[in-house]
């Protein structure tokens, strides 16, 4: 029986030991490896379908480790995972102590730079490539890019560094959301392999000598040039950026990538490779629905159909359904999410309302932007939008809306851990990061129905405001179908008790519900992290001996710094006790096992209470 030619590579330098017609078949190898890889463990699949080609010629071609490749996003990295001797460790895929579904440099040496967010990939390459000038070494730098990410303006800053430089920098635009027919295609493969030899680039530069000489004929020459190549090719606008620009070409066309790849290894400057692939490639059910195989739970690889999930509703569900409600009740709602529909719950609004629905791309800073835009007008915005990348307009949402007091409302899912996707898709910080900023309003939902009522609460604000809830389902709680807004500032106790007093925020109430029945206490649920209802405060200091904060956010500046700060000054100095998430990043893992090391499920919090009130002052000890 011949053995598979997947069991023979442990590294690239196995691989570069085939030969380039072997490669056809173990590309064949690695998609049959994926689909029942991620099959049982979930993760990003139809992105790395669609890159199995590129991953073969990159590593094929290029010196690597050596020759630095730099993933954007690196959702599509498993492929090049796999070839560098981490196939076994796929079957702990985004577990916890296992591999991440991201690049990270502590992880293995060929994961020459750690992503998770966009657009980074040009900028990084970039900065690698000038090293290696600096100190002399002749290694080079790759980056790859998708054509999601290129709508960010980061890749256009990086690009317009780039093309001012003579550095030998490779960009690959990884474009799978075009087609190219079969004679167009093939056009294309055949200039590409033409234009990236070099005796083009040496005719090139001769040609260009020669009529250095009469630069009027130099322009019209240069003119010329540009007419042939955007007869077939899309590649003006990055030769005016400085770089040369090849392509498009079949991106699983593995001859046409090995020769264009080779001969662009030999070329000095920028070079811009452009090649068109498609999502899902070579697995039917991936193929005909990419969007729904991006990201995906465990599956059966045979019907691609997915585990069950459970009968709550997610929250992001529950944002979905009240937008469109309140999109009926008010006509002056729109929704804008930065290139993340299903993710954010867009789906049911962008068909109901397609007038009112903006997907802007990759592009976070001008979402924000863009709805202070409109809120300037007399539109209400509702800007959907994952806490790790609100992280990416931190400026705008200051200077833009927040310093001019607009109603820009936003919808921040994916708060607090993430689960698999790890520390970089975490929502750890929102509160920190927004509790600072001036005349905003901040809401924490408890359950699916505060959610609801919340998100009402925000929308009717006239001023900048954010809700923030968890990734998943809540506690199941029954949700009413009425627009009902709750009184800004004001929480509400949820259970009463003594000596022990649980502030809660969002989605740490239910846990200490469940702790403050073994310990006795009472439990405030406070809806509002901005501005804090300090009447409740206040009562819960006189009437405890100790408060308890709890929130799914880093402790450093949080809900809970926020608490021990206005208890100060009011002059109140009942002991207080903050728990949230360490000043740590957090690996990925099992969501509910992330919290429970973290000490936030409902034992975790019972231990640090019962620990801390063995330091308690006597009762009666005044805390005035």
């Amino acid at each position: 029986m011949t053995t598979p030619l997947l069991d023979t590579i442990q590294s690239p330098d196995d691989l570069r030991a085939l030969s380039p017609a072997e490669l056809p078949k173990l590309a064949t190898e690695l998609r049959t490896f994926l689909v029942n890889s991620v099959a049982g463990t979930g993760g990003h699949l139809a992105s790395n379908l669609g890159t199995v080609e590129l991953t073969l010629a990159l590593h094929y071609i290029f010196d690597t480790p050596n020759d630095r490749i730099v993933w954007d996003v690196g959702h599509q990295t498993y492929v090049h995972k796999i070839l560098t001797g981490r196939r076994e460790a796929m079957a702990h895929l985004r577990q916890a102590d296992g591999i991440a579904g991201f690049p990270r440099r502590a992880e293995n040496v060929f994961d020459a730079f750690g992503t998770g967010h966009s657009s980074t990939s040009i900028s990084a390459a970039l900065g690698m490539a000038e090293a290696f000038l600096q100190t002399g070494s002749k290694q080079r730098a790759v980056a790859v890019i998708g054509d999601g990410a290129m709508t960010a303006g980061m890749a256009f800053e990086a690009l317009n560094n780039a093309g001012n430089t003579d550095l030998p920098l490779l960009v690959v635009l990884n474009d799978n959301d075009m087609s190219i027919s079969p004679n167009v295609g093939a056009l294309n493969n055949y200039l590409a392999r033409l234009m990236s030899g070099r005796f083009y680039a040496a005719a090139r530069r001769a040609g260009e000598k020669v009529l250095s000489v009469a630069p009027p004929i130099r322009e019209l020459a240069k003119r010329a040039e540009e007419h042939m190549k955007g007869m077939v090719t899309p590649g003006t606008l990055f030769e005016e950026f400085g770089f040369n620009y090849i392509g498009p070409i079949d991106g699983h066309d593995l001859d046409v990538l090995l020769d264009t790849l080779n001969n662009i290894k030999q070329l000095d400057g920028p070079q811009f490779l452009h090649i068109v692939t498609k999502k899902g490639k070579g697995y039917a059910p991936a193929e005909t629905n990419p969007c729904l195989y991006h990201g995906v739970s465990r599956f059966d690889p045979a019907t691609g159909v997915s585990e069950k999930a459970g009968g709550k509703p997610s929250y992001t569900q529950v944002f979905g359904d009240w937008l469109c409600d309140m999109a009926t009740a008010d006509s002056r709602l729109v929704g804008i999410t930065p290139a993340m529909r299903e993710g954010s719950g867009l789906v049911r609004f962008s068909q109901e309302f397609p007038k009112r629905y903006f997907d802007v791309g990759i592009a976070e800073q001008h979402a924000l932007t863009f709805a202070a835009g409109l809120a300037c007008e007399g539109i209400k915005p509702v800007v959907a939008i994952y806490s790790t990348f609100l992280q990416r307009a931190y400026d705008q949402l200051i200077h833009d809306v927040a310093l001019q007091n607009l109603p820009v409302m936003l919808a921040i899912d994916r708060a607090g851990l993430v689960g698999a996707d790890g520390p970089t898709h975490a929502g750890s910080f929102d509160l920190s990061f927004l509790r600072c900023i001036p005349n905003m309003l901040i809401a924490a939902p408890s359950d699916e129905n505060e959610c609801r009522r919340l998100l009402t609460t925000a929308f009717l604000h006239d001023g900048p405001s954010a809700v923030r809830y968890p990734r998943g389902s809540g506690t199941g709680a029954t949700i009413e179908p009425v627009l009902t807004p709750v009184e800004i500032g004001k929480g509400v106790v949820r259970r009463s008790g003594h000596d022990v007093a649980l502030i809660a925020f969002g989605s740490l109430v239910a846990p200490a519900l469940v702790a403050a029945e073994t310990l006795d206490a009472s439990v405030a649920d406070m809806r509002f992290v901005k501005p804090l209802d300090l009447d409740l405060l206040q009562e819960l200091a006189r009437t405890h001996r100790l408060l308890v904060t709890v929130e799914e956010n880093a402790v450093a500046g949080g809900a809970g710094a926020g608490v021990a700060e206005a208890l100060a000054a009011l002059g109140i100095y009942t002991p207080i006790l903050n728990l949230g998430l360490p000043d740590t990043f957090i690996d990925h893992g099992d969501p509910v096992k992330m919290l429970a090391g973290c000490g936030l499920d409902a034992a975790g919090i019972e231990h640090c209470v019962r620990q801390r009130i063995t330091l308690l002052p006597h009762k009666g000890t005044p805390t005035f």
